[in-house]
Order: structure tokens, then sequence, then C-alpha cells
């Protein structure tokens, strides 16, 4: 079985034939076109015609995902609506459906959670696994990635695996033969495999880096591993050989089966520019309360707060504050918010965009304000500071639990109602990147 046969599986070859495997094998399973596939599941009368998953194009919405269709026609995830309706213009709309896609996204964790224990799930769509042969698992990595392909199609949507020796490997070979495809790197092909594709198919190698590369005139991922080591430091520093191996597919980045929240974040397009600035504390004080909500649902408190605004020719600015003590309630660190606001925006300029996020789980960093005269805690646990009136918090909490999200609403949710993209977020939290790039793609 050819390591370059994006087609390889183990229905064509047999199990007689299936050549040995030696040593770790990785997944990377990826859901096809996921939430578009799930609506054309729901709705069988958008089967083969362009779905797109997205905000209003009419309220500056986003695509969050299209069918396949769809993609015919140019349009693609994270394109503004407005682009997606003129390249596609008789395409289906919907705003989407979150808690359909988390169940169906569960059905299939717990398929691979059949197959072996360590799972890692990056994203709602995406995850990896080792199933590497051994103690906990008996069968030919081809075969459990057939079963595993067999077992998501009964549930009517479809998923393109990458199987290697290494999570990179794997998430390359995860994007070679979409959809319902599996592209299999057999123990010792890894650099052959790699080396003809474009620098920028590898993680951490975002666009500004692949631009510096072919300045150089470095073009694919075997020449990127070729070159002259001052080159790759200029551009990636002390990660310079971590890069180089990645692309000879030396990567050793384990599986990691309770994957670390680096932050808790929230953020919101506006379809009207926001000009004043009580607008902007309301939505600041709306973002704040929704991160605030979901650290207290996964028990995190943290010590970083940040705000980033976007303008409307599209460039972002942003401020940090790091506090003394870990907070988790929005009324401890909104005013704190609200003094950021000063840092990133100026009377007269309209914002198109606010993110608020809460980071630094643990351990208190070096730099101290707000609480400085409030005790410290004797470890490095996350110890959540507590207002006076936190009860309002923990009721409303309570309530929410009880009877859902739209229970109990505050003024400035429904002040704000009215100018949502409807754009649904792939992601809710900041994960740690499996493969930590050292740049957003």
């Amino acid at each position: 079985m050819s390591a370059l046969d994006h087609k390889d599986t183990a229905e064509k070859t047999g199990l007689d034939v299936l050549q040995a495997w030696d040593g770790a094998a990785i997944i990377l399973l990826d859901l096809d076109a996921f939430f578009a596939s799930v609506e054309q599941l729901d709705h069988p009368e958008w089967r083969g015609k362009p779905v797109i998953v997205g905000g209003d194009s009419e309220r500056r919405g986003v695509v969050s995902t299209c069918s396949y269709e769809a993609r015919t026609y140019g349009v693609r995830s994270a394109m503004p609506s407005v682009q997606a309706r003129r390249l596609c213009p008789d395409a289906i709309w919907t705003p989407g459906n979150f808690p359909r896609y988390i169940a169906l996204s569960k059905r299939v964790m717990d398929f691979m959670l059949e197959e072996s224990p360590f799972l890692q799930q990056v994203s709602i769509d995406e995850a990896f696994m080792d199933i590497s042969p051994g103690r906990f698992v008996k069968d030919h990595p081809i075969l459990i990635a057939n079963r595993i392909r067999e077992k998501v199609a009964t549930l009517g949507i479809t998923c393109s695996i990458g199987l290697g020796t290494s999570k990179s490997i794997a998430k390359v070979a995860s994007d070679m033969d979409k959809p319902n495809g599996l592209t299999v790197v057999y123990p010792g092909r890894e650099a052959a495999f790699l080396a003809p594709l474009p620098v920028r198919t590898m993680s951490g190698v975002g666009r500004q880096a692949a631009k510096r590369l072919h300045a150089y005139g470095i073009e694919t991922l075997g020449q990127m591993a070729a070159a002259e080591p001052n080159i790759l430091k200029e551009i990636y520093g002390k990660n310079a050989e971590m890069m180089r191996n990645r692309c000879l597919g030396l990567d050793a980045s384990p599986i990691e089966t309770e994957t670390e929240v680096k932050s808790v974040s929230n953020e919101m397009t506006f379809s009207t520019d926001l000009l004043r600035r009580d607008e902007i504390e309301q939505a600041v004080a709306l973002l704040a309360a929704k991160v605030g909500r979901r650290l207290r649902r996964k028990q995190l408190a943290g010590h970083t707060l940040s705000l980033k605004v976007r303008y409307p020719d599209l460039s972002i600015r942003s401020a940090q504050r790091t506090l003394s003590q870990a907070v988790d309630d929005e009324q401890v660190y909104t005013p704190v918010l609200r003094e950021l606001i000063d840092e990133v925006w100026e009377p007269g300029c309209g914002l198109r965009l606010v993110g608020v996020a809460v980071s630094g789980f643990g351990q208190r960093p070096e730099q101290m304000s707000l609480f400085d005269e409030l005790p410290q805690p004797a470890s490095g646990k996350a110890s959540a500071t507590r207002p006076p009136n936190h009860g309002l918090v923990e009721a409303t909490d309570l309530v929410k639990n009880r009877f859902g999200e739209d229970a109990v609403r505050f003024g400035r949710e429904f002040r704000f109602a009215e100018r949502d993209t409807g754009t649904i977020a792939q992601k809710k939290d900041d994960y740690k990147d499996p493969l930590h790039p050292l740049e957003n793609h």
C-alpha cells in the first residue's frame, strides 16, 4: 500500500495483504462540511443543493461553513456573507442549530472512544486519537479508521480521516481526500509524503511565514526541511528545529486526553457600528456576562482580562490587564474592561466588533493590579474573587441552568439583539492548538 495513494482503504486491499504497522498510529478525524451536512440530513429537500450556514449578509454576517455544492461556486468558511451570496445567489441559507451539532459531535466522539481511550477533541468537528497497536488497541490501524468511518456514516454524515505516525502527519493527510476519504501514510514514508506539498499545508506556516519563506525560494515542505538553519531561525526563532522536524514528519506532539483550555472568550460583530461610549460599555458588559457564565460552568477563574475591537477598516486593537486574584464574576471584572476601552477606542470612531476574553488560569502571573490589597492564595490554584453581591450571579445561574439561557435576560441583551449578525461560531472556547502552531492561519 503506497503512502502516496490517497484512496487506500482496508476494503480495497483486504486484511491478508495489509502491511504490518510498526510504531505509533495517530488519526485525525474531520467531519466533512459538518454544519451544512447536518442541515442537509435534517432537511432532505436540501440534499444536492448549495447550503450555507452563516449570518445575515445584510448585517455583516460571516459564513460558518457551507456544503460542497456551495464550495463549487467559490464559497468558503469565514467568507463575508455578502460575498458568498454574490458568488452563489441561489444558495439555501440557514443560521444553524448549534445544540443539534453538539449532539451529533458527541456521538461521533463516543464512536472513537469505543476504539481507544486516547482521544483529543480539538473542535466540534475535529479530533485526534492514538490507535497505536498495543494494550488498548488490538486491530490494524487501517481497520479501525475504516470502522469509525462506517459508524459515522450511520448517522447520515461523513468524515475524512488521516492516518500516520504523528499528529502533524495525520492532520495533513486528513485534507488529502475529501469528502469521506482515508489517507494513510505508513511509518517510514513521512518525509516522502510531505516533501512535494506547499509550505502552507503545515500547521505553523501561516500567511506571513509563507511570504517570508517564498522570498527565499522555499515553496514546498521538502525545501523547508532542507533550508539553511539561519533562514528558519530568522522566521521561527527558537522553534526553527521544531518546524524542520515537523516538515520531516518527526513531530512528537502527544495526544492530550484532557485538552487544556487556554482562554474563555466571546465576541460579537455588530450589523451597524458602535459609535457612542455608552453603547460600547453596554456591549462589553454583555460579552463579559457571557464569558463569566461559561467560566463558572467550567469551574475556571483567570487572572488576565483581554478586550479586542475591530474597526470598520478591519484593523484590530486589543488591550490586556493582569489581576492579582483570579476572577470568574463579571461584576468584578467588567469595571476593569471598561477602563480598557480607553486603550483601544477614541471618541468618534466606530467599532464593528467587540470581544472579551479571560485567560491565565492557575498560577498568578507576575504583574498585579486591582486586588493588590487582598490576601494571596496559598497555592497556585486559581481561587476566584467573590464580590459581596455574588449571590445575584449565583441565582441567575441557577435559573438558567434549570430553565435555559433565555429564562433570565437583561436589558442590554435586548438592546443588541437586533444588531447581531447571526453568525454561529465554530468553537466556543479557545483550546490549546493540538500542534502548537506559531501563527494563526
